[in-house]
């Protein structure tokens, strides 16, 4: 019996750019993902506007690109942020390093801001391939380069051509950790960095209030049975959008940790503290809440402001159980984190 080798297949399935889109899902199945990329990408160029195949090469070329991708690009306010910082930063001679670069835009702001050069880099292959399109169709393919590696795995030498001047990243989470920033800032800056070299975000806190969240309402008796134990088993935290008319703060914010990203740490790890004086009212959680300090000017902060909107969501860790805060109560806020996590109660 003749035996159709794998390449053969795939030229003869060329002819027909649905044929290509139904062989990259078979091959994506079937653990090559590479290929299956490969392959989805071609059926797409092939037919573009074909419904069926935009539908089959979707589930395929999506496959572990985060959704937050496409949310934080469209948060204008961080996007000025970001922009600001780079334009008070960059000069002509700046070498740029941004870790994490997604879409490319930040390392498209810093080379329009008219940095020499930028190494932007992105672990994921599928997300670093389309951002050196982006790169490319919008005329900067002459100064930023694209590298599909963990910033843990470049070279200064081999990889940026020396340390670099300025590092960009927002490998930045709700809890402000959880995208591993500071062992990856803490990395960038000893090894990839001149001395004195800039970083924006210079620095981050985490900052918190005492809140009510209307909406919360854990399990109790319903249709006659006690559910109640199953309480045990919902995550902490909840998010809540920023905005989220739901959420109302009963106090003053109150910084609970503030992370030097400048320096690249040692970032602290010991328990920290902060008082919070409440307004009254019934708290049932505490607010958490990110601010990132750009530069020695600007700041872009998610507080949740009603109406407001914003990339990153608040994050609401709920009391063990409702309390009543007349006006000035002092209460002691508690946070741990472990440079992956965080922990906050009262």
């Amino acid at each position: 019996m003749k035996t159709v080798s794998l390449d053969t297949f795939i030229a003869r399935a060329a002819e027909s750019p649905l044929a290509l889109a139904r062989l990259a899902g078979i091959l994506f199945n079937i653990g090559d993902k590479p290929r299956a990329r490969a392959v989805a990408l071609q059926a797409l160029a092939a037919a573009p506007n074909d419904p069926e195949v935009k539908s089959r090469t979707a589930d395929v070329l999506s496959n572990g690109v985060p959704n937050w991708h496409f949310r934080i690009v469209r948060d204008q306010a961080r996007n000025a942020a970001y922009e600001a910082a780079l334009q008070r930063s960059v000069t002509s001679q700046t070498k740029v390093l941004e870790i994490g670069t997604g879409t490319g835009i930040l390392a498209m702001m810093a080379a329009r801001a008219g940095a020499e050069q930028v190494v932007a880099c992105e672990m994921m292959p599928a997300i670093a391939e389309t951002a050196q399109d982006i790169v490319a169709r919008n005329g900067f393919a002459d100064r930023v380069q694209v590298v599909a590696k963990k910033s843990t795995d470049l070279y200064a030498e081999a990889d940026l051509g020396g340390p670099a001047d300025l590092l960009v990243s927002e490998i930045i989470s709700n809890n402000m950790l959880g995208q591993d920033v500071l062992p990856i800032t803490e990395h960038a800056v000893k090894e990839l960095l001149r001395p004195g070299a800039k970083v924006i975000p210079a620095r981050g806190v985490v900052r918190v209030a005492l809140a009510r969240d209307a909406e919360l309402r854990p399990l109790d008796t319903i249709a006659g049975f006690d559910l109640s134990p199953f309480n045990r088993l919902a995550a902490d935290p909840r998010l809540v959008e920023r905005g989220a008319r739901r959420l109302t703060l009963l106090s003053a914010p109150a910084d609970l940790f503030i992370f030097d990203f400048q320096s690249g740490g040692p970032f602290p790890a010991a328990t920290a503290t902060a008082t919070v004086s409440s307004t009254g009212g019934q708290a049932n959680g505490i607010a958490q809440w990110i601010a990132l300090q750009m530069d020695d000017t600007g700041w872009y902060e998610n507080n949740p402001v009603p109406g407001s909107s914003s990339a990153w969501g608040v994050l609401f860790w709920p009391l063990v159980s409702p309390r009543d805060c007349p006006a000035e109560t002092a209460v002691t806020i508690w946070g741990s984190h472990d440079r992956h996590r965080l922990r906050i109660w009262a």
